[in-house]
């Protein structure tokens, strides 16, 4: 069967036509019977299809400027830079460079040259946390969209970020997506046309990946799922869990991955922190999604490695430290410092009695099945209470999930996930409940109660011990809460923003109760806001209250500066809070290293201005239970990534360590052995010294193995020199700060410079249409003045003065059209396309012409055919002497006439006269040099591409660029020498 070629079109990608009274650029995906086209000068946003068979459509020129529409000295440079940061398919190998608003940094491309390389993109993303992973993906999804390459794209993530990607992918990448959530399902079925999926093969999507693994879902998404699937937190869909729910949630979602990774030509990209738990089977399954070989290939030989290497790429903070002396925002250094605190007699003395009771009660069980279901119970009530009284209380009053099991092994499976940490379970954020500790209530009845139901003696003990609990709340006997109130005053009299990391949600809770009374009592000069964020909270409600705590209020006052975010670990993966927050307080000691650093990573990440973010680490010195926390786990997993700069994950030894340990300290009542001396003169080495030494070796193979990884074998010197054309083709930093502030300042925007950098401005007085584009960039609710940062990245409400953001995005494009349109009132046109100057600059009367090339790029294919593609690109030239015969100067000199400074007047009929000599030139012998010169600029073009496609090992057969038209001039500035004794208006 054959199908019959798309008729090709009658104009060429890049040529210009005039339809419906005005000039458009002709896009890729045109066609004979539909023209897909943009205006001259417009956004994407303002693309049409037009019908050649039901519309005039007739080619077009460029229309020269007019002779009188005179500038002064500044004209010419806010003209080009306009015209440069409006550009959205500019002319460089990495297409959707000038398209999307982000300005990578040169390690975030590296993994975007691993995509490049491949036919079918197969990629594990495993960058340390919050260097941009979520930018990395966007970049290589923007990029296969922008060529050809992936129709469609669907983001599978968990229901609590979905909003986040839709935000990011929206924001950064200029992709609308849609979310498909319980909450949103019926919505969209309503919209979608009856026996239609909701999904289509060229949309854009964003899903739960727990919604859709359903069999409602399931069959329909994988028959319309689009080409390009990213895959966030991958781990959590590979999990080795020990749980039979989770492990039958992880199993549907890999069986959901599974059957996406079977069709051979769809692109996946999957993204996670944390690829490897400590156990080797749950990473191989990962890797086999992306290749059948890495299931099983060895990792000790270099054929292996160089094998994983092609799919794998993961940075550590210290490998990319360099990428950010430009002033861009990412922590120097991470302080990490341990509190301690000594327990109140009367919470120490309870504290005894339950690890009293707990030994009795685990050493009297009946039977297996009994011992472990008492073991978990009262491992929980100690964890609760080492965390707060609130949580104690709780556990003593809710029946624990361990009581459900029938075997021993299922009561272990579900005793680690709910009392532990372990690295292999699913995601943290529904696991911030108080478990039980296996007690009835006290107002149960027998009905009410679990199989292992208690005497009168033993439930009048339980009930002691929780009214003793609820009577240590508060900081007199809660010298833990008292000592987090000293650290967090601290923290914000220093300047800093700190959040506080619990548990449970009943801890939580109570801090943050506490920590409202405490830090506003009455009289207190700097209120402090607080909040509580936790699992109880739906995932829409918790950016609420984050919103709440860190947002303009409803009459558009900024967010108060000394604030606390109390949260539990709902919010410790994804959520990015670096624009508000800057210290970490881990309240409670997680049972798994990798928790803190997640915890850690929401403020220690790229866009945090705090140069030295803070960690602090609480604990109770004379409690048993921190310090066996702490020094089987948090202390070596520190003390190792200090020695080899890798986090390396907890071996899979570490459950049963931590084990073998409680059960020293809760059933024997010694002094856990990682205390005793003579530790390595045993026969044999007790489980927490076996951890250790497993840990060691897994640091020392995986620092050995990096050296291989592709990471380290794809240089961003191969793509440096691209990189930094292409950001000076599009306009360079310092460009766009200047252009910016003297825009806005034409247009009565009145800036004003601020001591921390950057500058303020006001948006109530600018023009109707850019005033609007402001408000729907940062908000109808945004401060005012607008700040302006003299940085890559900005907070909520405030603009990055790079050419991405949307709000000088849009400044750009306001000065363009203006200067195009005539029609505007000349204050509204800061930008003319005319100008004649008097200048110290020139010995000589020198023009220069602002030029824009378009040509037709020609892409190959990963399926071996060619992509025509527009690309864009702005030149300055300049010559000497008459029009008639000219002396054409080096790019350079050209480009210093832009910053040449007036030193007089001319006057405007003799401007006119001069200007409409040099446009009549354009249609003889200037034309034919600027022709000349698209020629070569193509030839340049083609050459980048090349070397790009060269270094990523990708196709060259059909590469092509080719000018399209006559080039368009944009502007017209003669620069004439100032005059020694001036005479009238002009000399």
């Amino acid at each position: 069967m054959t199908t019959a070629a798309t008729p090709a079109p009658k104009y060429a990608v890049g040529s210009l036509v005039h339809a419906r009274g005005r000039e458009w650029v002709v896009l890729p995906d045109s066609t004979e019977d539909l023209l897909v086209l943009r205006p001259l000068g417009g956004a994407d946003v303002d693309i049409a299809g037009v019908l050649p068979g039901l519309e005039t459509v007739v080619p077009a020129t460029f229309a020269p400027p007019t002779p009188g529409d005179l500038g002064d000295q500044h004209t010419a440079g806010l003209l080009r830079t306009a015209l440069r940061v409006g550009f959205r398919a500019g002319a460089g190998p990495f297409r959707s460079l000038a398209s999307i608003a982000v300005d990578p940094r040169p390690y975030q491309l590296v993994p975007l040259m691993m995509a490049l390389r491949q036919d079918t993109v197969r990629l594990l993303i495993a960058d340390d946390v919050g260097i941009g992973k979520t930018v990395e993906a966007g970049l290589i999804a923007a990029e296969l969209l922008a060529q050809g390459d992936a129709r469609g794209l669907v983001v599978l993530c968990s229901p609590a970020l979905a909003e986040q990607w839709r935000a990011e992918l929206r924001g950064k990448f200029g992709i609308d997506a849609r979310l498909v959530l319980p909450a949103t399902i019926g919505r969209l079925e309503r919209e979608t046309p009856y026996g239609q999926s909701v999904f289509r093969p060229d949309g854009a999507y964003v899903v739960s990946t727990d919604f859709i693994k359903s069999p409602r879902h399931r069959e329909d998404f994988l028959n319309n799922c689009p080409d390009l699937v990213i895959v966030d937190e991958a781990h959590t869909c590979v999990a080795d869990s020990t749980v039979q729910v989770s492990a039958r949630t992880s199993q549907q979602r890999y069986g959901l991955l599974r059957a996406l990774a079977d069709v051979p030509d769809r692109h996946l990209l999957l993204v996670t922190a944390t690829p490897h738990s400590g156990k080797e089977e749950p990473f191989r399954r990962l890797l086999g999604l992306l290749d059948a070989r890495l299931a099983t290939v060895g990792f000790e030989s270099r054929a292996g490695r160089e094998l994983l290497a092609q799919f794998f790429v993961q940075r550590r903070r210290a490998d990319i430290r360099e990428d950010f002396q430009d002033g861009a925002h990412f922590p120097s250094s991470r302080d990490t410092t341990e509190v301690s605190y000594t327990l109140h007699r009367d919470y120490r003395a309870l504290l005894a009695e339950v690890l009293a009771y707990a030994r009795e009660t685990v050493r009297s069980a009946d039977g297996a099945l009994q011992q472990r279901q008492r073991w978990w119970s009262t491992l929980a009530l100690l964890r609760t209470l080492s965390s707060s009284p609130a949580a104690a209380v709780r556990s003593l009053n809710t029946r624990a999930g361990v009581q459900e099991a029938d075997t021993p092994d299922e009561v272990d499976r579900t005793g680690q996930v709910t009392v532990s940490d372990p690295a292999d379970t699913d995601s943290a954020q529904s696991a911030d409940e108080v478990p039980g500790s296996l007690l009835p209530t006290a107002t149960s009845t027998t009905e009410e109660s679990g199989p292992d139901d208690l005497d009168a003696e033993e439930k009048a003990r339980l009930v002691a011990m929780a009214e003793a609990a609820g009577k240590l709340a508060g900081p007199t006997r809660d010298t833990k809460l008292k000592k987090l109130v000293a650290m967090v005053t601290d923290l914000l009299d220093s300047g800093y923003r700190p959040i506080v990391f619990c548990r449970y949600i009943a801890t939580s809770d109570y801090v943050a109760d506490h920590l409202k009374k405490v830090l506003n009592k009455r009289g207190t000069e700097h209120p402090v806001a607080v909040a509580s964020v936790t699992g109880e909270l739906s995932p829409d409600m918790r950016l609420n209250r984050i919103a709440e705590l860190t947002g303009a209020d409803e009459n558009g006052e900024p967010a108060p500066e000394r604030r606390v975010l109390v949260a539990t670990d709902c919010l410790s993966e994804g959520v990015n809070l670096q624009e508000s927050f800057d210290a970490v307080i881990h309240y409670d000691l997680a049972w798994n290293p990798t928790r803190h650093e997640q915890r850690e990573g929401r403020v220690d990440r790229f866009g945090q201005r705090t140069d030295t973010v803070k960690a602090l680490t609480l604990y109770g010195a004379d409690n048993p239970v921190d310090d066996i926390v702490l020094k089987v786990l948090l202390r070596k997993h520190e003390r190792i990534r200090r020695a080899t700069g890798i986090s390396v994950p907890v071996p899979q030894q570490a459950e049963s360590a931590m084990q073998a340990v409680f059960e020293e300290l809760i059933l024997r009542g010694e002094t856990p052995s990682f205390e005793q001396e003579g530790l390595f003169e045993r026969e044999q080495l007790p489980a927490a010294e076996q951890l250790e030494l497993a840990w060691e070796s897994s640091a020392e193979r995986e620092k050995a193995s990096r050296s291989l990884y592709a990471q380290n074998r794809i240089k961003k010197e191969d793509v440096a020199t691209e990189v930094a054309e292409i950001r000076a083709a599009l306009g360079t930093g310092e460009e766009v700060r200047e252009f910016t502030r003297r825009a806005l300042g034409a247009l009565r925007g009145v800036p004003a410079d601020r001591k921390q950098g950057g500058f303020t401005a006001h948006t109530d007085a600018l023009p109707q249409g850019l005033r609007d584009a402001v408000t729907a960039a940062l908000g109808p609710r945004h401060p005012r003045p607008v700040v302006f940062h003299d940085a890559p990245s900005a907070p909520r409400g405030e603009v990055a003065l790079t050419r991405t953001d949307p709000v000088v995005a849009a400044t750009a494009r306001f000065v363009l059209d203006t200067a195009l349109d005539e029609k505007f009132p000349a204050w509204q046109r800061p930008a003319r396309r005319c100008g004649v100057i008097r200048t110290n600059a020139v010995q000589r009367p020198t023009t220069m012409l602002l030029v824009r090339h378009r040509f037709q790029l020609s892409l190959p294919t990963r399926d071996g055919g060619v992509r025509p593609q527009l690309a864009e690109d702005a030149r300055v030239v300049a010559f000497q002497g008459r029009p008639e015969a000219p002396q054409w100067l080096p790019d350079e000199d050209a480009l210093a006439l832009l910053e040449a400074r007036a030193t007089g007047n001319s006057d405007p009929a003799f401007a006119t006269d001069h200007i409409a000599s040099i446009l009549a030139a354009l249609k003889t012998g200037l034309m034919d040099e600027l022709r000349l010169r698209s020629q070569v600029a193509a030839t340049e073009l083609e050459a980048s591409h090349h070397r790009v496609r060269t270094a990523a090992r990708a196709r060259l057969a059909g590469l092509k660029a080719v000018p399209q038209g006559d080039p368009d001039v944009l502007g017209v500035f003669l620069y004439r020498p100032a005059a020694t004794i001036q005479l009238g208006a002009d000399a």
